[in-house]
């Protein structure tokens, strides 16, 4: 399938899919593109703290993900939408063709591969339920093996366990969650745990702080799988309170993490989505007051944020 074709079903599902999330209304489901095999991405920043983009180098990087972010935000409007067997053809489809398990070029291409790994398996939670037992034979064992792919490479390339490391953890554990797969369960609360250690006194993430003037930016970027995780392992911690307090009030008054950084920060606008995940499993945690309509369209998240995925825990409210 050629780009412009692509671009043209992409757009044209989008809309329609678009005014009907949260509805039952059935559109026409168009062939699922060619299975996306190898994945050649590439980094974009240019400084050392990874904080100043080249835009030239951003364009290649987004050109050579396209096909994956465009099936990624398809299938998560179709699950978002209700439209379970559209979505459940197309990853029948990716499932069967081995997407994703080829060559990774970069480190960026396993970036790509573990956000897109951890959408699907959240929007294939929406879907499960109408599955029949030939999609879920396609289905399952291909998510299984992306994340024993990303297990592998995680653990044999440490590196910074920045935020990267919890999306990883994200995508593993929610395909263990939707699997029934305990291995990767454990495995994602290892790297939440981790995570947690990392969280200093004030509720800052110490490699994220270095992150120049969007050190912000990466808080926001890292809290967001972990409050996931978290409910996906329903698991409470006083140290995810801490970071989360620390972000959003990071964002309300970025003058907090310019004293500490010396840098000017990059400013975020609104409620970030993932608040929303957050509340619904702490019932808020007296978290500060937000300002702002946050966009809960989050592909990466599973698509649409105003509804609780199936795989997370909602804490009951006080009577």
């Amino acid at each position: 399938m050629s780009r412009t074709i692509r671009t043209t079903l992409l757009a044209t599902m989008l809309v329609s899919l678009g005014a009907t999330v949260g509805a039952n209304t059935a559109h026409a489901c168009e062939a699922p593109p060619p299975a996306v095999i190898d994945i050649d991405a590439n980094s974009y920043y240019s400084d050392k703290n990874h904080s100043i983009i080249d835009p030239v180098r951003k364009a290649r990087n987004v050109a050579a993900t396209r096909p994956v972010d465009e099936f990624l935000e398809v299938v998560a409007r179709s699950a978002s939408a209700g439209d379970a067997q559209c979505g459940l053809q197309w990853l029948s489809a990716w499932g069967k063709g081995g997407a994703m398990l080829g060559k990774m070029t970069t480190n960026q291409s396993y970036y790509t591969r573990k956000w897109a790994l951890g959408g699907l398996a959240l929007s294939y939670a929406k879907l499960k339920a109408a599955a029949s037992a030939e999609q879920r034979q396609a289905i399952e064992p291909w998510l299984k093996a992306l994340a024993e792919g990303t297990v592998v490479h995680s653990d044999a390339n440490k590196g910074v366990r920045n935020n990267h490391y919890y999306w990883e953890g994200l995508a593993v554990a929610s395909v263990g969650a939707v699997t029934g797969d305990e291995r990767y369960l454990a495995w994602g609360r290892k790297v939440f745990d981790h995570a947690m250690s990392q969280v200093a006194a004030d509720g800052s993430l110490p490699l994220e702080m270095e992150r120049a003037s969007k050190a912000l930016h990466y808080h926001s970027f890292a809290a967001e799988p972990l409050v996931m995780l978290a409910s996906v392992l329903d698991v409470q911690s006083p140290k995810l309170d801490q970071l989360v307090r620390f972000t959003l009030q990071g964002i309300a008054d970025p003058s907090i993490i310019e004293k500490a950084t010396g840098i000017t920060q990059e400013r975020i606008k609104g409620t970030p989505s993932w608040k929303i995940v957050y509340d619904r499993h702490t019932a808020g945690a007296a978290m500060p007051a937000s300002s702002g309509a946050p966009n809960l369209w989050q592909p990466r998240m599973g698509g649409d944020l105003h509804l609780a995925n199936p795989l997370e825990h909602v804490a009951r409210k006080q009577s």
